[in-house]
């Protein structure tokens, strides 16, 4: 039989997913299939187990499912226990097997996909919410020279900045408001859900240090204000999330099936399909 697999959330409709495994599966000659399920607000674990009934071996969970996922999950990873949020799910038995994927997909991004060298560098995080909290171990784990989290709510900030403290071994841990985050930075992260609204983090312009790079966790067209705001104001690169996608997607697959997709050339048609729907839209 094909194994299954699918991504569940609320909405879904719009996810890459099923395109990104479709080409993993292809060039690694897996049998597999993978889906969509439109999730239900408060019957998370009933579609979760229908789900694996009929023969499913394992989920994507994006929002507003990751919490759900957490609290399913009988053996966690360590990056999903500190990120408190669960992305990936893998059915083996009874066993239910959750994992963070995000941060590793994000770092991976910037260090293979973009060669940028976190090691050393001076890097401020963006956000107090989950997808900070799912970078921040594996950020850690590259030993940068300091990490600040900025957000606007301080206490969430300080919040954060003590749950990661155990694991900093060395990097400069600091948190505060986007006013006095300090700088400059070699590595600025949006981590907010602000590009979702088109509005802008209350970012200074003096927060990128020469040949900095500005990254965006959403992808798209959605993270262009961010982008155009930080090459305005002195980074020398800008690249959006479409690439941490197709990582995290990628450590997904290698926790279901064993094997590492090679990713670059899924993320190149991912990005020609996105210039050819720009420019039929222009039309």
């Amino acid at each position: 039989m094909i194994d299954r697999y699918a991504v569940i959330g609320n909405p879904v409709a719009h996810s890459q997913s099923p395109r990104i495994h479709a080409m993993f599966a292809l060039a690694l000659r897996e049998d597999v299939e993978y889906g969509t399920i439109l999730g239900r607000p408060g019957r998370f674990a009933d579609d979760v187990k229908a789900f694996r009934q009929s023969g499913g071996r394992g989920l994507n969970v994006t929002v507003p499912f990751k919490l759900d996922a957490f609290e399913l999950a009988t053996q966690r990873s360590e990056r999903a226990t500190q990120a408190g949020a669960v992305n990936t799910l893998k059915f083996d038995r009874e066993c239910v097997i959750g994992d963070n994927t995000d941060g590793a997909g994000l770092v991976r991004d910037i260090q293979e996909n973009l060669g940028f060298d976190i090691a050393g560098k001076r890097v401020l995080l963006m956000g107090a919410g989950g997808a900070a909290r799912g970078a921040l171990l594996p950020l850690l784990a590259e030993r940068p020279m300091r990490i600040a989290i900025a957000n606007r709510t301080v206490t969430r900030a300080q919040a954060l900045a003590a749950r990661f403290e155990p694991h900093a071994a060395g990097v400069a841990l600091s948190c505060g408001s986007y006013e006095d985050a300090g700088g400059p930075f070699d590595l600025v992260i949006n981590a907010t859900s602000a590009s979702l609204s088109n509005v802008l983090p209350p970012l200074s312009p003096d927060v990128f240090a020469k040949g900095a790079l500005a990254y965006d966790m959403v992808y798209g067209e959605r993270a262009r204000l961010f982008l155009a705001y930080s090459l305005a104001n002195g980074a020398a690169r800008a690249a959006d999330g479409l690439g941490m996608l197709v990582e995290q997607a990628a450590e997904s697959f290698f926790l279901w099936r064993g094997v590492r997709p090679v990713t670059l050339p899924v993320l190149a048609a991912l990005r020609e399909r996105d210039a050819e729907m720009t420019a039929l839209n222009a039309r």
